[in-house]
């Protein structure tokens, strides 16, 4: 029993039960979008669903880059910082050094 239904009363309300749309003849080709098959349309509609559960993980690891990218652009700049304290610090030892050699001399 091979019955098929009509737009008004179709053999099912479930939309992935349904046959595809087909294009009207009197349309030129190529102005309607492709006919889809509800396969393909099930399929997009997995992919969203996994895209969209995917994009906190893919925004976490863009922040999570970016905060890297942040900690190396500062290490040079810290380094520089820990540079010029122990200069000054090798600065001071320096001038204790020759003051102590001045007092030592002048005795």
């Amino acid at each position: 029993m091979n019955i098929t239904g009509t737009i008004d009363r179709p053999l099912t309300h479930d939309p992935k039960k349904q046959a595809p749309m087909k294009a009207a003849t009197s349309e030129p080709v190529g102005s309607a979008t492709p006919d889809f098959t509800t396969s393909g349309a099930h399929a997009s509609r997995q992919n969203r669903t996994r895209e969209m559960q995917l994009i906190p993980e893919a925004m976490a690891r863009a922040h999570m880059h970016e905060r890297l990218r942040e900690a190396e652009a500062q290490r040079p700049a810290e380094r520089l910082l820990a540079a010029r304290r122990m200069q000054r610090r090798a600065e001071r030892a320096s001038l204790r050094a020759r003051r102590a050699l001045a007092i030592a001399v002048m005795q």
